[in-house]
């Protein structure tokens, strides 16, 4: 016997809210069957897909890219760990980017991040005549620019 789940079964046992639960439904992320009465009824590897687009986003991915991941498992497939580990492969590069950015916020908040804003003394010395404006708009050395050698 195939055991299904309530779409508050599938909450508590996610962690997700059954209104995010319905707008994966929504989107076509995950699927549900409905009973005569309206009600969803979700298979139990729901649990897995939505454990997998609550990771996906943290990893950074929009819904699109999630669901675009999950439309290359087949249809009425139950998702196994090689599943995963294939979508997921391709995450390592953008996980590395989080993280250098990560990095970047980390060194400017003791420091210029590029703004150009000139607002702070240390813009003199960090940012000597608004040389992070050059290189665009934004805050520059925080988006990965080098910092320009400082005149001595």
């Amino acid at each position: 016997m195939f055991h299904y789940l309530t779409i508050g079964e599938v909450s508590r046992r996610s962690g997700i809210a059954p209104s995010a639960l319905r707008y994966y439904e929504d989107r076509g992320l995950i699927a549900a069957e409905r009973l005569n009465s309206g009600h969803r009824r979700y298979p139990r590897a729901v649990l897995r897909r939505v454990a997998f687009i609550v990771f996906a986003q943290r990893v950074g991915l929009s819904l699109e890219e999630i669901g675009a991941e999950l439309a290359r498992l087949p249809p009425d497939h139950v998702p196994k760990g090689k599943d995963w580990a294939r979508l997921s492969s391709t995450w390592t590069m953008r996980i590395d980017a989080r993280i250098a950015e990560l990095e970047r916020l980390k060194q400017g908040l003791a420091g210029c991040i590029g703004c150009g804003c000139l607002s702070v003394e240390s813009c003199k010395l960090s940012n000597p005549e608004d040389r992070a404006a050059r290189l665009g708009p934004g805050a520059r050395y925080w988006l990965g620019d080098p910092r320009p050698a400082v005149d001595a």
